[in-house]
């Protein structure tokens, strides 16, 4: 007998008769993606505020004096493994492993952003003592425009990791649980690429031009 068609999601185990269900997710998921969209054109913005002001340190200290490579290094690692835990927890929910499965791969993305948050302050900390700080400069108020917004995101993806791992304990995997484990991760990927820029744009265009 020939299956009736249903909305599906590569990743999301809702049932394969369970049509309302994915239906009801492909609309939050949508709006989810034009929110992250628009948090696109913010940064967008914000990045092209940096590259107008890159060389306008007004005779303070710039990018060679205040970026340490090593810990920005050491950031990108972090970063990029806690994408990769993201999607060892995704794949752990298509193939229905137990969900103490994907609260380890989470909790492991957790501890991953938190060593990012804390390397970043400390960046921020070492350049505040070098006089690196907003009002200095045109350059480092674009950049701490910038740099710490992508931080305060990681903080809040942080932050939903940590609730979200009290409702999969309380709530257990239902489909509006599923749905958010799904959105956590576009946001989470989501982080990594704007990171990506600032390591292009930020950094490295920053001892490139600055």
């Amino acid at each position: 007998m020939k299956r009736a068609p249903t909305h599906s999601y590569p990743g999301i185990n809702l049932g394969e008769r369970h049509a309302s269900a994915h239906k009801a997710t492909e609309v939050v998921t949508f709006g989810f993606w034009v929110f992250l969209m628009s948090d696109l054109v913010y940064f967008g913005l914000m990045f092209a505020i940096y590259i107008t002001m890159i060389d306008a340190q007004a005779g303070g200290p710039g990018p060679h004096e205040l970026f340490d490579l090593k810990s920005i290094f050491a950031q990108t690692l972090i970063l990029l493994t806690s994408s990769l835990t993201v999607g060892l927890a995704m794949l752990a929910l298509k193939y229905n492993l137990p969900r103490a499965r994907i609260v380890l791969w989470f909790g492991v993305t957790l501890l991953l952003g938190i060593s990012f948050l804390v390397l970043e302050v400390r960046d921020f900390m070492a350049m505040a003592e070098q006089g690196g700080i907003p009002q200095r400069s045109g350059f480092l108020s674009a950049f701490f425009g910038l740099v710490p917004l992508h931080g305060l995101h990681v903080a809040a993806g942080c932050l939903w990791l940590i609730v979200l791992g009290i409702q999969l304990r309380v709530k257990g995997m239902t489909d509006v649980i599923i749905s958010r484990v799904v959105r956590l991760a576009l946001f989470w990927h989501f982080l990594d690429l704007i990171w990506i820029g600032i390591i292009t744009i930020v950094y490295f265009g920053g001892l490139t031009y600055g």
